[in-house]
């Protein structure tokens, strides 16, 4: 364990997915009602959001730069888009999970413009990367 603030999304880098947390990391949304575990990620009905230690995602998409002000709001983004993206939850949370990325970034001190055009990014071209694709997510290949 580290000497981390609670508030704090810790991480390391990856090849594939460019980043892993190192440590549990939760936070408190306004999605009430659901019970969800997938390993990785839980939701709680109370709205808590625990994305566990180990979770990779791959940092802030698009054209832009990964930045402190970014990651543990792309963090809890990429968690709820593949709630959704996997039937956990629907898809009138991807407005909500847009919007909180936002917030998130704003609390650690991304500037407004920045901000602003990254929700707007998001709003305008975020919906495929949170459509379900079926069994995509399900599928399991063995091998001997």
């Amino acid at each position: 364990m580290s000497d981390a603030n609670p508030s704090q999304a810790c991480y390391r880098k990856l090849r594939k997915y460019k980043y892993q947390l190192t440590e549990d990391y939760t936070i408190g949304i306004a999605i009430e009602g659901h019970n969800v575990d997938t390993g990785f990620i839980r939701l709680t009905p109370s709205g808590e959001l625990t994305v566990s230690a180990r979770y990779a995602w791959d940092g802030p998409s698009g054209p832009t730069f990964d930045t402190k002000t970014f990651m543990r709001g792309s963090l809890v983004h990429d968690a709820l888009y593949q709630l959704i993206r996997e039937n956990h939850l629907e898809g009138e949370h991807r407005k909500y999970a847009d919007d909180l990325l936002k917030e998130i970034c704003l609390e650690d001190k991304m500037s407004q413009i920045r901000a602003w055009y990254v929700h707007l990014s998001l709003r305008l071209f975020g919906g495929p990367a949170a459509k379900n694709e079926g069994d995509k997510y399900k599928k399991v290949t063995c091998v001997p």
